[in-house]
């Protein structure tokens, strides 16, 4: 056999294993969509992963919701919610890295060391005290404990993204901006902020698919229903009713999901640019 031969076998091996490992991973979505078109009968008495029949009565009942509210109104809340999070997030990031990459002030090492700690806390360490302070500036049941979250750039994680591809990035960039006349703020708008694109693209993504699914932390700060996110929601339905069915929670959990996956395959390219370039680069 040929060396060219065995290549050729090897990499039709990687590709089977590569198509067996996506279809298991996968494999809890096509289960989740097909169930949305069984009864509770057929959910719970059958092991087959096709449904008798198919008919969309579940996604038209699901989306009636419950209280007068439909899911398009708990669609409407997670995107007021979601999308000034994730825009504070990357601008208040983005500023933050831009300090602690490019300027020598007193304490940087001390506070970029803190930083650095924060990442390593569990979030149910946090919970008390950020509960107590929002309860102080009275912002409970709404989206501002998030959206002050995000201004302030509480999250370490796409600080520190952010201040690896800006180490990255030559200073002699910032010199020749300066020569030109530009100023500290000028030169990161103009400048910098461009070239950090693929990384704000993925802590944009990132913190888009964490705020969205985030179901514990909208728990704590929001009472209303009214107020309800999709994963609120979809916890709230198994509650709403004496028997729960299991198809309309079914298809309202694979219209949630829909924006996540739609989401993901349009900001791939930049995803992975922004991952393979933050890694490499500091």
């Amino acid at each position: 056999m040929s060396k060219k031969q065995k290549n050729r076998i090897k990499e039709v091996v990687m590709y089977a294993v590569l198509i067996i490992v996506g279809l298991v991973m996968i494999y809890p979505l096509i289960w989740m969509f097909f169930a949305s078109f069984k009864s509770n009968q057929e959910i719970y008495g059958s092991l087959a992963i096709l449904p008798e029949s198919f008919s969309w009565e579940a996604y038209v009942d699901g989306w009636k919701g419950f209280g007068g509210n439909t899911y398009a109104h708990f669609f409407k809340n997670s995107f007021l919610l979601v999308m000034p999070t994730t825009l504070l997030t990357v601008a208040s990031s983005a500023l933050t890295a831009y300090g602690f990459a490019r300027f020598d002030f007193r304490g940087k090492k001390l506070m970029f060391m803190l930083l650095l700690s924060t990442l390593m806390l569990p979030n149910a360490i946090l919970v008390i005290p950020r509960y107590a302070i929002f309860r102080t500036l009275k912002v409970l049941d709404s989206y501002w404990p998030f959206y002050l979250m995000g201004a302030f750039a509480c999250y370490p994680f796409f600080t520190y993204m952010l201040i690896q591809f800006l180490r990255g990035l030559p200073r002699d960039l910032d010199e020749s901006a300066y020569i030109d006349g530009c100023g500290t703020l000028k030169t990161f708008t103009h400048i910098l902020l461009p070239l950090l694109k693929p990384a704000l693209f993925s802590a944009g993504l990132l913190q888009f698919l964490w705020t969205y699914n985030d179901y514990f932390n909208s728990l704590i700060y929001i009472n209303s229903v009214s107020k309800y996110t999709v994963s609120l929601a979809l916890r709230l339905s198994l509650d709403a009713e004496s028997v729960v069915v299991w198809k309309n929670v079914m298809a309202m959990s694979c219209v949630a999901v829909l924006p996540v996956v739609v989401l993901f395959f349009f900001c791939q390219k930049y995803f992975v640019e922004g991952i393979a370039t933050t890694g490499l680069k500091g």
